[in-house]
């Protein structure tokens, strides 16, 4: 799967950064150096057999590739995500960081650093000035290099990039087979059969990757779904349950407050009394998170990074 990233002010090539507000994400990996700092309130974030929970000031490497996952710990998490394509490193060897977490291993002037620099890089990015690619871009290779510094890591040998890639192929087809299956009974061994392998080897494989069952991960795309389909109109609950890929309500319903602390009903009034502009909240088979415009993050600049 593709990272999916909806952001209204222009990109620069091989180079994202923004602000997002998350409350879940599945599952999902993408090609470039990931790096969050975590401003406003915590997010639980899984990565293979890995789980943090990231407090406000805390940052999280992500190397490219690697499988990832978001929940909010209580109130939605909002954080500073800088995302870097191996492409615009041409001399970068490839490279694994074992631990991800800057906090931890970097001295506090080093953290200093990382920090201001970011608040430069968002800052730069959304004022366009004369040459702003070029600064954002080196900025960014600063950034990376103190991380790859101070964080433990190692070099990947050509088996072991060759490993992740087929892993990745694999999960991609998974979560593809999941996306276009979930609305009707889906078996994992339909899906080993198309991939020439055992259901105990894929059981293996999702645990390991996803870090949740198959039937967990269905679960979390229909009840996904569901939360699009509720957000979005006036869809009564039965039609929303049958759709998402539900059979039977009773179930629907009790996991669906165990999940989101209130019922399917209760979670409908709730988004109507959210206050933001209607594009403004992203649900999707993977996420609920918020993106923001152009000139919400020159806000949200201003309040995290002020001059």
């Amino acid at each position: 799967m593709d990272e999916l990233e909806v952001i209204h002010h222009r990109q620069i090539q091989g180079l994202s950064i923004f602000f997002d507000t998350v409350d879940h994400r599945t599952p999902h990996v993408h090609p470039e150096w990931e790096l969050i700092w975590i401003l406003e309130n915590e997010l639980s974030v899984a990565c293979g057999e890995e789980r943090y929970v990231a407090k406000p000031g805390d940052m999280i490497l992500f190397n490219p590739s690697e499988p990832h996952e978001f929940h909010k710990s209580a109130e939605s998490c909002t954080f500073l995500c800088l995302q870097i394509s191996p492409t615009i490193l041409p001399y970068l060897l490839p490279v694994h960081v074992d631990g991800r977490l800057p906090q931890k291993y970097m001295q506090e002037k080093e953290l200093v650093s990382l920090r201001t620099m970011l608040g430069q890089i968002m800052r730069a990015y959304l004022a366009k000035e004369d040459h702003f690619g070029l600064y954002c871009v080196g900025k960014s290779c600063q950034v990376l290099y103190l991380l790859l510094k101070g964080l433990p890591c190692h070099l990947l040998t050509q088996e072991e990039t060759e490993i992740i890639d087929r892993r990745n192929a694999r999960m991609k087809r998974l979560i593809q087979y999941v996306d276009e299956n979930y609305m009707h009974k889906i078996r994992l061994a339909d899906f080993a059969q198309s991939e020439g392998c055992s259901v105990s080897y894929l059981s293996r494989f999702i645990k390991d990757t996803m870090n949740q069952s198959f039937q967990e991960y269905v679960a979390s795309v229909r009840f996904n779904c569901a939360c699009k389909l509720i957000a979005s109109g006036d869809m009564k609950m039965l039609d929303v349950c049958m759709e998402a890929g539900f059979s039977d309500y009773r179930y629907f319903s009790r996991e669906f407050q165990r999940q989101h602390g209130m019922t399917p009903g209760e979670y409908r009034h709730c988004m109507r009394g959210v206050k933001l502009p209607a594009p403004a909240v992203h649900h999707s088979l993977h996420s609920v998170e918020r993106f923001y415009s152009e000139q919400e993050s020159q806000i949200l600049a201003e309040k995290f990074f002020p001059k």
